[in-house]
């Protein structure tokens, strides 16, 4: 069975990203399987903090999904034309001492939903330099943005849209036919 990492750099409730993870859960093919992760529960990186206490808990989770998974979705929102700091501070929690050599050579894709027309172009691209660090294995074959959320998603963050569905399935069948 393969298995994805998914997961949303959002924290809301009825997080537009979230939503759209579940939806990319839905559409996995045959033999494959998402396991949706959280940023919940992460704290601000601190290098003292992580030589005093160790690693918190909710970081050693992400960890062990990530070196089980044979490939890793991210689904990022866009705050001010950029990477989330939530959702970049996870990262690296997760890139810190032991953890960074779960990304290497991980297969990685990135997609994302905002309520602006444009989607989510300048986090993904700002995304780029960011997996290369990690010496991830970006897949560039396909991009979806998904712009203009609020029409497309119901108010508890589910995707409704039925040709955005569908673009979704062929996203993830492509990521995870190039595995």
């Amino acid at each position: 069975m393969t298995t994805i990492l998914g997961l949303s750099g959002s924290l809301r409730k009825a997080s537009f990203n979230t939503g759209l993870l579940r939806a990319a859960s839905d559409a996995m093919p045959e033999g494959t399987k998402m396991v949706i992760g959280t940023i919940e529960g992460v704290p601000l990186y601190n290098g003292d903090d992580e030589a005093e206490f160790g690693t918190p808990e909710a970081v050693e989770r992400l960890r062990t999904h990530l070196s089980a998974a044979d490939g890793f979705l991210l689904s990022t929102p866009e705050y001010n034309n950029g990477i989330p700091g939530v959702f970049k501070n996870a990262i690296d929690w997760m890139a810190s001492g032991k953890g960074a050599d779960a990304f290497v050579g991980k297969p990685v894709a990135v997609m994302g939903a905002s309520p602006m027309t444009y989607g989510t172009v300048l986090a993904q691209d700002a995304w780029w330099p960011v997996l290369r660090t990690l010496k991830t294995r970006p897949w560039f074959e396909g991009r979806l943005m998904v712009g203009r959320a609020r029409d497309l998603f119901d108010s508890n963050g589910n995707l409704t849209d039925a040709d955005m569905r569908k673009r979704v399935a062929d996203f993830v069948q492509g990521f995870v036919a190039s595995l």
